[in-house]
């Protein structure tokens, strides 16, 4: 064992290639598993490597995708965005704020204005060195009336912004101790200019160049090595090749065509935990998989059809049949334990067919196929988990049907504009920050068309209140609110699975999101 270990150092550093070193392992008695795995402990030990070329087979890219943040909806963009943008700020995977472009950030006492300080001497990929008016400008773009950005209700509480030399302030309307997380959103990523001119030139500070932009195809980026930060951009290059199809996925991994894959199906993951050089990652967190209906749109704007679906779906089932144990039962709420302020005495919403006939009953709908549009594009198992609702309503006499829709426009065409589809959300670090993304009557994404004032009220006076217990307070009310009137039919939580071949070095799980909240390819290494 001393010399495999050896040998396997020998690899981490160069000295010997993989395949001489398997050949001396099988000699020696090992498996491949065990041999791949003695490499991978001497690739992490070795530390990061620089050079290669890291390959990504990603899930969630379309040809309509775009470089510009503020339209990032699916994990093709998120991830390459990551690869060559920056934020101000990050969450890192013990759920702190870190810097990023603002390497300091001071608030005043009643947390109502922001000083974020930039960082000094970095260079966008253009040559041009990035001041406070960059992220000015940024934030206006993101936060203006007109603006298409998933950002815009995080946005919506700032009351003025401007630049003190080379620090931003943000002046909130009222106080949000929370603030600093609402910087870190994906979509927040610091441009020339803001991205006025050119919002979709990918142009950034990240640690790679965007080189081969093909929307639903692939991407490619080189290294940047004018990178301000030293602790990523390990490999000379980096390839993002869209596969929507899972079973291809798999595939490519396995033939050695990528090197790391998102979103694994929960059914196959025993089957590739027993691939040869293949590592199965998976993470509990906050994200979760569901339907959503448009409040505003018939036959959804009556509370009593929205009841009858949430009575009818069998929560425990789809964690059974569609998660396979990686994951838990949700309660029609976006929120889980993972977040500090949740309110566990909730009741759980129950699968209740006696219920579900009842208020179907009471809402008076004339007994026309309600659609479920769904796809594989919205999350793994999809397609099953709205067969398995369709059999459990007809059950309580809900006339379901279930549309297939192409997983390519999914996020374009159905998501966020049909008034019933499966979807998903990755959540995010704060109660505040999901509330306000996704359910303040104003936001863009507002993907149920959630409008009830005493929420958006109680939204706004929790991020002023400094006392835990009172804030918690109210965002359990609204909790009940959104459990009990909204379009949010929110059956279960997932882990994060994602898979590795054993020439990755550096991967680390992260409950924030996929492929290490984003960064696999920015923060990982050839082995």
């Amino acid at each position: 064992m001393d010399e495999l270990k050896y040998l396997g150092r020998k690899v981490a550093t160069g000295a010997l290639n993989r395949r001489d070193f398997m050949g001396r392992a099988s000699a020696l008695g090992l498996t491949a598993t065990a041999a791949s795995s003695i490499m991978a402990g001497a690739a992490k030990a070795a530390g990061p490597q620089r050079g290669g070329t890291l390959r990504a087979g990603v899930q969630g890219g379309e040809s309509t995708n775009s470089l510009d943040p503020a339209t990032f909806a699916s994990s093709v963009p998120y991830m390459l965005g990551r690869c060559w943008g920056d934020t101000l700020v990050g969450v890192d995977a013990g759920g702190n704020v870190v810097g990023r472009l603002a390497e300091s950030v001071e608030a005043s006492d009643d947390a109502t204005s922001w000083r974020f300080k930039m960082r000094q001497g970095v260079e966008f990929h253009n040559g041009k060195t990035v001041t406070a008016e960059d992220a000015l400008k940024t934030m206006q773009r993101h936060s203006g009336e007109d603006t298409k950005s998933g950002a815009l209700g995080i946005m919506r509480g700032i009351e003025s912004m401007s630049t003190d030399g080379d620090t931003l302030v943000v002046n909130l309307s009222s106080g949000n101790a929370d603030l600093p997380y609402l910087m870190a959103d994906y979509h927040l990523i610091i441009q020339p200019d803001g991205g006025m001119d050119n919002p979709a030139a990918g142009i950034g500070t990240g640690a790679y160049k965007v080189e081969v932009d093909e929307p639903g195809v692939r991407h490619s980026a080189v290294r940047n090595e004018n990178d301000w930060d030293p602790d990523r951009g390990y490999a000379d290059s980096v390839e993002i090749l869209v596969i929507n199809d899972a079973t291809a996925r798999t595939a490519a991994l396995q033939g050695g065509q990528v090197d790391m894959i998102n979103r694994v199906e929960p059914k196959i993951v025993d089957l590739v935990k027993r691939v040869p050089g293949v590592t199965i990652q998976n993470v509990a967190g906050r994200g979760h998989y569901v339907m959503i209906m448009h409040t505003n749109t018939g036959p959804f704007d009556n509370n009593d059809l929205r009841m009858s679906l949430k009575y009818a779906i069998d929560r425990q089932e789809m964690v059974d049949k569609i998660l396979r144990g990686y994951g838990t039962i949700g309660n029609d709420l976006p929120i889980n334990a993972s977040y500090p302020l949740f309110d566990a005495s909730i009741p759980q919403r129950e699968h209740d067919l006696d219920k579900a006939a009842f208020h179907y009953k009471k809402s008076g709908h004339d007994g026309s196929p309600i659609v479920l549009r769904t796809a594989d594009a919205a999350f793994p198992g999809a397609v099953d988990a709205s067969a398995l609702l369709q059999q459990s309503a007809a059950k309580a006499g809900i006339p379901l049907e279930v549309k297939r829709e192409p997983n390519d426009g999914y996020w374009s065409e159905v998501w966020n504009k049909q008034p019933f589809c499966c979807s998903y959300w990755g959540g995010r670090p704060t109660q505040d920050q999901m509330y306000s993304t996704a359910y303040l009557s104003s936001a863009d994404w507002n993907d149920t068309r959630f409008n009830n004032p005493a929420f958006d009220d109680l939204l706004v006076q929790a991020r002023a209140e400094l006392d835990m217990d009172k804030r918690k307070g109210m965002y359990s009310e609204m909790a009940y609110m959104l459990r009990d009137e909204g379009g949010l039919i929110c059956p279960m939580f997932n882990d994060f699975i994602d898979a590795r071949g054993d020439r990755v070095g550096g991967f680390e799980n992260d409950p924030n999101g996929e492929l290490m909240n984003g960064y696999a390819l920015a923060k990982c290494w050839v082995a």
